[in-house]
């Protein structure tokens, strides 16, 4: 029974999948009879973290008549009862503030894709090492004034940082603070795969083996529970399924959202003797959203609504008008694949045309320049993915019965790798950029507090659903400008994003603005119902965001530039769903 019952949605899956593909042959040429649920069979899955899909793939139909767990022992309960601990109770933000520089001489008039070079930039920044070097000195600071002492000197500390050689970088850094503050009785290990290559840093590739000397073959976690270590670095590794109970602080520079923010805190919630409290210092997270990624798991995980099974014929059908395969070939494919004694020659063989047909229209739109061909071969591309992705998951909850998706599925499968996505970006120069100015402050520690809001899971509902579009162009300078502009405004008392992106979302759920967006120039939407509505909203929200909220409505500076930022997003983004 122990190896039948799986304890996350992809394992059951992959169990599923791996039973009923040991019959594809026997069950059906085309393997529809495969994904018939069988009735002798029971599947569960026992998660603290349940997705959409989980809930739709083994939920019991409930009163409401949407899909439900069949038992529920909530994190709320878990807390209240001391069989973990609440890690939003000690939870500090900071705020970053920053300017940049160059010297004009490249990129005064050069064009470049917005969201990519703003992108470069904001990376640029993060691997500064005066940047690292700030967060490491409130790093170690923090942890020997507030957490080195506590369950009689064992309390250890993770550090979650936005990608490999970020936490190369950290670990360089953070070595380093401690042997020039003479802090002898700290030492860290850093997690990570494979090999990362940073000539700025050292010559030589970098992993964890060089980098943790001390491990003398041990396992990376059996290290870390002795008394030999107390900081450990990660990315992308240990933010799920570690179990340290002797973890009492984390330490952000890395995005979280959703059911992975909620994974990563968690690793602190474990209880142990004389551990009654957890510290969280966040410097790239705003606490709304934290709290967002919380509140569907504090109660019960809930579903919105259930999966629209018809996103995948509609999908199928965006993919048939690409014209990148035919229908022969996609049976011709079928008929090998789900023939036992085939050879993989054989599938290649059916495969290859299609692979054929979409490198000779890129290489004809790399050779004319055509960007749209470009972004439509790209998107092709996705939603080929997006079909896998979708129809593994819809069919083990649908009975399609369908043996056009069946085949499609199998013909996807085996095409993805074959058109792999090249870099099409060009690398940014950003040798004459300057970090001029830098400010990292603590805004004021607090307790995020849960059940306040009715957050509920909602199934995929845009998958394959993206257009081609004109990315915004802007100057390198200009890009600059615009992030002095975000980091270093008036509102010094939390931060501005934050607050824009919460009215942003009240002003997307207008209907009158999504029309007005819909019929007029952006300059014609400015001067329609937008200002008053954002005002509306402003007023709507000056109990939770106080100090943003009176300073936009007390400074008609601060209003307009506000003001800017929201009529961009919202107006674009209002655009683009109209256009979907």
């Amino acid at each position: 029974l122990s190896q039948t019952i799986s304890g996350t949605l992809s394992q059951c899956g992959l169990m599923k999948r791996g039973i009923f593909e040991l019959d594809y042959a026997r069950l059906g040429e085309d393997g529809t009879e495969a994904r018939k649920q069988p009735k002798n069979i029971s599947f569960f899955a026992f998660t603290a973290t349940p997705k959409a899909k989980t809930i739709e793939m083994f939920g019991r139909t409930g009163p409401s008549g949407l899909p439900e767990p069949f038992h529920v022992y909530s994190m709320q309960q878990a807390i209240d009862e001391g069989f973990i601990l609440d890690v939003l109770r000690n939870y500090t933000p900071y705020k970053l503030a920053y300017k940049l520089a160059h010297d004009g001489k490249d990129y005064e008039e050069e064009e470049l894709e917005k969201s990519k070079g703003i992108k470069e930039l904001a990376h640029w920044v993060r691997l500064h090492p005066y940047n690292i070097s700030q967060k490491v000195a409130i790093i170690v600071e923090h942890f020997r004034a507030n957490v080195a002492q506590r369950l009689q000197g064992h309390a250890k500390a993770m550090v979650v940082t936005g990608s490999r050689k970020e936490a190369v970088r950290y670990k360089v850094a953070i070595d380093k603070y401690i042997t020039d503050q003479g802090y002898s009785e700290l030492a860290t290990l850093v997690a990570f795969s494979g090999e990362v290559h940073d000539p700025e840093t050292g010559p030589d590739p970098f992993s964890e083996s060089n980098m943790n000397p001390g491990l003398k073959g041990r396992d990376l976690r059996d290290a870390f529970a002795t008394d030999e270590y107390q900081v450990l670095l990660v990315a992308n590794k240990y933010q799920t399924g570690f179990d340290q109970p002797l973890l009492m602080a984390m330490y952000i520079d890395k995005k979280l959202s959703g059911v992975t923010a909620v994974q990563t805190l968690s690793r602190l919630n474990r209880i142990y003797p004389g551990k009654n409290e957890t510290f969280v210092l966040d410097f790239v997270n705003d606490p709304a959203e934290i709290q967002r990624a919380f509140e569907p798991y504090y109660k019960t995980a809930e579903l919105e609504t259930t999966s629209d099974p018809n996103q995948i014929h509609e999908l199928q059908n965006k993919l048939d008008d690409a014209r990148i395969y035919t229908q022969a070939e996609i049976d011709a494919f079928a008929h090998v694949y789900f023939n036992p004694k085939s050879r993989q020659r054989q599938l290649q063989a059916h495969i290859a045309p299609a692979v054929d047909r979409y490198r000779d229209r890129r290489q004809a739109a790399l050779a004319n320049k055509d960007k749209k061909a470009l972004d439509e071969l790209d998107l092709f591309r996705k939603d080929i993915i997006s079909f896998v992705r979708l129809y593994d998951f819809l069919s083990q909850v649908i009975d399609y019965g369908d043996t056009d998706l069946e085949k499609r599925y199998v013909f996807f499968q085996h095409l993805a790798p074959w058109i792999k996505q090249e870099n099409q970006h060009r690398q940014i120069d950003l040798s004459s950029v300057e970090l001029t100015h830098y400010r990292l402050d603590a805004l004021a520690q607090r307790q995020i507090h849960l059940g306040e809001k009715d957050e509920k899971l909602t199934p995929p509902t845009e998958v394959g659903k993206g257009k081609p579009h004109e990315p915004e162009k802007a100057s390198l300078a200009e890009l600059i400008h615009q992030l002095n502009q975000l980091f270093e405004g008036e509102l010094t008392e939390a931060d501005l994003l934050g607050y824009a992106n919460h009215i942003k979302g009240k002003m997307l759920e207008n209907d009158k603005l999504a029309k007005q967006a819909a019929t007029n120039s952006k300059e014609q939407f400015a001067l329609g119902d937008f200002q008053k509505i954002l005002m509306d909203n402003v007023i709507d929200g000056l109990d939770r965001y106080q100090d943003m909220a009176s300073q936009v409505m007390g400074d008609d500076r601060v209003q307009k530039a506000f003001s800017d930022i929201i009529l961009d997003v919202v107006y674009e983004e209002l655009k683009q769903k109209k256009s979907a």
